[in-house]
């Protein structure tokens, strides 16, 4: 009797794949795989919206480009393929937003924690976005009550701020740029 043995390769999936999803079908291509991502929960969205009006206003204000927040494509590899939160993209980069997508890294990135992605956003897509360029990097963590900035330093992330719970925390990209912690959480 001739024993047959199956070896299960796994699929790198690529933007091509990525692509041929439904409109609006919960995934990011994360290291070549396709990653589902549930719909986020009430609060996320609650701190996403508050954080995003002040970067807005304060964007708008000073005409230094343009804040857009998730759901949208941003493409950084052909197995890299994210939704962050929120993201700036400045006035002499605008030419990286395509018809379907963001087609390169974006200025500052803002990735709030949750149970379904924190890994991705604290580990891998973090040396991704580094590695693309993005300037400046935000992890906000609704649990601890906290945000970390982090500066691009020659392709290497540097914490440039931290707060918990109480204070301010700014932007070294966007001067003057912050948000007060007691009105995002």
């Amino acid at each position: 009797m001739a024993t047959v043995s199956f070896e299960k390769t796994k699929k790198q999936y690529t933007y091509e794949d990525y692509e041929r999803l439904p409109e609006g079908a919960p995934y990011q291509l994360i290291g070549g795989e396709l990653i589902m991502v549930p719909s986020p929960v009430p609060y996320h969205q609650i701190i996403s919206r508050r954080i995003g009006f002040e970067l807005w206003k304060y964007i708008e204000e000073k005409k230094l480009g343009e804040v857009l927040y998730a759901p949208i494509d941003v493409y950084l590899s052909e197995t890299e393929t994210y939704q962050p939160d929120i993201i700036f993209i400045s006035n002499e980069r605008m030419n990286i937003i395509g018809e379907k997508k963001i087609e390169s890294a974006p200025d500052l990135v803002v990735e709030i924690l949750s149970e379904s992605t924190a890994y991705y956003d604290l580990r891998h897509k973090k040396r991704i976005y580094e590695s693309s360029g993005v300037k400046e990097y935000w992890i906000v963590d609704p649990m601890e009550k906290s945000i970390e900035v982090y500066e691009n330093i020659n392709g290497e992330f540097k914490l440039y701020s931290e707060t918990q719970k109480t204070g301010r925390v700014g932007s070294i990209l966007l001067e003057g740029f912050g948000v007060e912690l007691e009105k995002v959480f």
